[in-house]
């Protein structure tokens, strides 16, 4: 079996767990790949020679087209506040289409990522790296002023945390629309700085 014949192997292999994911309503082995595809086990093991490596291809399978829309907008010529927006939009109407396609398989995904959660870790670092690299964009045209990248980061993220969280997204998703995600970044290029506005400035906490 020549590489390309194994790549294109693995990936058909990959597809055929997913579907036997959904047809079960857990996560599979290797031995379910035996039984379905009919390939010998040495031959499942030639292709994923751990256990783990299986779900590492579900994931990479998973968040593929995440990548593809992330790449996409960061090297994109749209001005930099509608590159954010599209950067964050494009992959909530990807996640919501999938939780409104059949919820309770979005809610099985959230639930074996959550329980592997360091083999999704590299997707989320990942998606972090490319929002950086947008934050540098802003930052050039003045926006986020004097804000460290790491920082910034760390804002942006909790503010935007519902349209990218499916966790967050199975609770909530009928509040979440898109002109809301537009308002949320519109405002982040209105105010997000180091300057302090005013929030610190009280010495204690009262009530009125």
């Amino acid at each position: 079996m020549t590489q390309s014949e194994k790549v294109r192997t693995r990936e058909r292999l990959t597809e055929l767990a997913m579907d036997l994911i959904e047809r079960n309503g857990a996560m599979i082995a290797k031995s379910d790949l035996v039984a379905e595809s009919r390939m010998s086990r040495a031959r499942i093991d030639e292709l994923f020679p751990e256990e783990n490596d299986l779900f590492d291809a579900i994931v990479a399978q998973w968040f593929s087209h995440d990548i593809a829309i992330m790449e996409e907008i960061v090297r994109c010529e749209l001005p930099i506040r509608r590159k954010f927006f599209e950067f964050f939009c494009r992959r909530f109407l990807r996640e919501r289409e999938r939780h409104d396609k059949d919820p309770a398989l979005f809610a099985l995904y959230c639930e074996l990522g959550s329980e592997r959660f360091e083999q999704v870790r590299g997707y989320i670092d990942l998606a972090d790296h490319y929002l950086s690299e947008l934050i540098a964009q802003a930052q050039d045209e003045g926006y986020f002023s004097d804000l460290p990248i790491d920082r910034a980061l760390s804002l942006i993220n909790q503010m935007v945390i519902a349209y990218t969280s499916p966790q967050i997204m199975l609770m909530i998703a009928p509040r979440l629309h898109e002109d809301k995600l537009a308002a949320i970044v519109d405002t982040l290029f209105a105010g997000l700085s180091a300057r302090d506005g005013g929030a610190l400035g009280t010495q204690d906490i009262r009530v009125a």
